[in-house]
């Protein structure tokens, strides 16, 4: 018997699923903030006695582990990356301050912009300029190159990024400068632009780059250590890694731009989604992830999570690579209840898992949302609640509460928890909203599909306030984005920067351009032991109109093989004129008919079928109706009541749960909210309907 292990870490927990021929195991592990790689060996320690093997049988069976971080997120989002410096070209040393003028909150005078990555004494500029065709202005300044490591040298500086004009035509300059700052600043985490986003425009590339370097050191120090102890542990196969871009590759392809992994976790969840939806005869869904520490949402169209490149505007920062679109609230389980100006608020700060909520007994005195939830009697502190691997308490919690409802001035602790209930529900309502309207998508279209630890407590309740019929929780929920990166497949998406009118094309240099990105993503592939034959790709376009700022990616030729791109023909003007046409009036509604197109860039989705866990649908009902294990004050929306509690265990495909319920599966509950029924459908998934 052999194994794939996927592995997502989050805030609170690192999550594990482990795919045995058909069958899939679950586990969830506390995260260790200090080594985060100390809780994925200890999960999957537990996954081999789960086996019956020691740590190096297991892993001496393991075909596969693939790992979804949130270590560059929380590089980013905890400030504490590489001291990063910056050399750019002679006169660009302020263009990362400008921004394009944008502002997350335009009403907010008091805003602060983001903390400075490379603040202005570490961002250096050296003479040298190359033209927009390629040809090469002024020599670069290898002198005044050697000055300006120095002087980085003497700031203590641990990455450099190099980012030039025009670098993604003429990379020559950027690569020399690359061997002589690794030669001046030695142990130095060294990044270039055209490496990292060869691509127009120069903010979104030195943008980018800055970035990288900030969280490249903290990513692959890590993957590192991860690697020497999975193989001191006896794994003999490379670790895969998953992308932003929804696919997973090896971590030697992540060196190259670390970046990549960037909202990662979230993606490996969206991409699992995809799978499930199609396989359940729901292409369309709404997505939302509600772990310990944030609540994720976004969308699948016609069973596709796209990944979008550019315009990601992550941390305050633009991170121009593809990424699965993925929105984030501060309203996860650890999310920090307070008052503010006589008002409830929920998060952004969050417990996490140390000391984390109050009921995990660890040490937390501030409440969150998880506390609000055992207040409610939603969540169980009886002995075998999370399959016995640790138990809630509601000691201190009603205190904690009680302090919310003096500050309040309503006197009870159930009634501080209840609103807490309501806030941040109305908080994850809200921003379901923002998200689709800014698609111009109804939610009443949608299907839901809930997942996370905490996601299917509130998916029900949600979908009534935004008129959702119905919710699909797969019974893997609680650890879906780890599900996830066993459903992803080995993917390398690029692109390389081309402009120009699509009624003046140079067809040939389209051709060159997707035959570099095809001899690229072959040499990776093919190092990690897959077979060419085996390598299909998604060759792509990159267009908007003219003077719209925005593009919009759309396939040329799909699903074919990996190759020079055979398929250019004398029509190729025409046909990308008419396919972007169509892709812009699905995005938007409207074309402009008169108006003739450019091309910004052409890009390359290549991957490789791998086999992952199987998904399927259908509910026929059985005619049984289930028992409840027993009853437990709660209180779903209406008020505290006696509510019958099923245990996922004894819940068998056909049966239907009625309304009000709690259902307990090992590492989620899952709230039947009064209007609604659970039902198991034949793969033994839960569909909540209306009742």
């Amino acid at each position: 018997m052999t194994y794939r292990v996927g592995i997502d870490i989050g805030g609170t927990f690192t999550d594990f699923a482990l795919l045995k021929g058909e069958e899939v195991i679950l586990h969830k592990n506390l995260s260790t903030p200090e080594d985060r790689s100390l809780g994925v060996m200890e999960g999957l320690g537990k996954l081999a006695e789960k086996e019956g093997l020691s740590l190096r049988e297991f892993l001496g069976r393991c075909d596969a582990i693939v790992h979804g971080t949130t270590v560059a997120d929380n590089t980013l989002i905890e400030m504490n990356g590489a001291l990063t410096g910056l050399v750019t070209t002679e006169g660009f040393r302020d263009e990362i301050e400008y921004r394009r003028g944008y502002k997350e909150d335009i009403w907010d005078v008091r805003l602060e912009p983001p903390k400075q990555i490379t603040p202005r004494r570490r961002r250096l500029t050296v003479p040298e300029r190359v033209l927009h065709d390629g040809t090469v202005h002024k020599a670069l300044d290898e002198d005044a190159l050697r000055e300006a490591c120095r002087k980085l040298r003497l700031q203590n500086v641990e990455a450099v990024a190099i980012s030039f004009l025009f670098s993604f035509v003429n990379p020559e300059h950027e690569r020399r400068a690359k061997e002589i700052v690794r030669q001046e600043i030695q142990n130095a985490y060294v990044c270039a632009s055209h490496e990292v986003l060869p691509r127009a425009p120069e903010y979104d590339r030195t943008s980018t780059t800055i970035v990288n370097a900030y969280v490249g050191p903290r990513v692959t120090g890590y993957l590192e250590k991860l690697v020497q102890r999975l193989v001191e542990g006896g794994y003999a196969n490379q670790l895969m890694v998953m992308q932003a871009s929804g696919g997973v590759m090896t971590k030697e392809y992540i060196d190259g731009a670390p970046i990549r992994v960037l909202a990662s976790g979230p993606a490996g969840g969206v991409i699992g989604s995809a799978h499930c939806g199609t396989a359940k005869g729901c292409p369309n869904l709404l997505c939302v992830d509600m772990g310990g520490t944030s609540y994720d949402m976004s969308l699948v169209v016609d069973g596709q999570a796209p990944a979008e490149a550019g315009w990601n505007m992550h941390h305050r920062y633009l991170v121009g690579v593809p990424m699965v679109k993925v929105e984030t609230l501060g309203a996860g389980g650890g999310s920090i209840v307070h008052v503010n100006a006589g008002a409830l608020e929920v998060g952004p700060r969050s417990a996490g898992s140390e000391p984390g909520p109050i009921c995990y007994g660890r040490g937390g005195t501030e409440p969150t949302v998880t506390d609000a939830l055992v207040m409610l009697g939603i969540l169980s502190t009886d002995e075998g609640f999370a399959g016995g691997s640790f138990t809630l308490s509601r000691r201190g919690v009603e205190d904690a509460f009680q302090r919310l409802a003096d500050e309040m001035g309503h006197g009870e602790a159930e009634q501080a928890a209840f609103d807490t209930w309501r806030v941040v529900n109305a908080n994850m309502s809200q921003g379901v909203r923002r998200t689709t309207a800014g698609k111009g998508i109804d939610p009443k279209d949608l299907v839901m599909l809930a997942y996370g630890g905490n996601g299917p407590a509130f998916a029900a309740i949600q979908a009534e306030d935004l008129g959702i019929a119905r919710v699909l929780v797969p019974k893997a929920s609680p650890t879906f984005s780890a599900l996830g990166t066993l459903v992803a497949n080995p993917t390398i998406d690029e692109e390389r920067s081309y402009i120009a009118s699509a009624g003046a094309l140079d067809v040939e240099r389209i051709r060159e351009l997707w035959t570099q990105l095809s001899e690229r993503a072959l040499r990776y592939f093919t190092a990690a032991g897959f077979a060419a034959e085996d390598i299909r790709a998604n060759y792509q376009l990159n267009m908007r109109y003219p003077g719209q700022n925005f593009s919009l990616s759309f396939d040329f030729e799909a699903d074919a093989p990996l190759g020079p791109p055979g398929f250019i023909g004398g029509d190729f003007a025409d046909r990308a004129i008419a396919l972007f046409n169509a892709r812009h009036m699905a995005e938007y509604a409207h074309i402009r008919e008169h108006e003739v197109p450019e091309i910004s860039g052409v890009r390359l989705a290549a991957h490789v079928e791998t086999p992952g866990p199987l998904a399927a649908g259908g509910f026929s009902p059985s005619g049984i109706a289930p028992a409840p294990a027993k009853h437990r004050r709660a209180n779903l929306g209406q008020g505290f009541a006696p509510v019958p509690v099923f245990l996922g265990g004894d819940l068998a495909p056909g049966m239907e749960v009625p309304s009000p319920a709690i259902i307990e599966e090992t590492f989620t509950t899952i709230v039947v909210y009064p209007g609604w029924k659970a039902q198991v459908d034949a793969a033994g998934d839960y569909q909540l309907v209306r009742s």
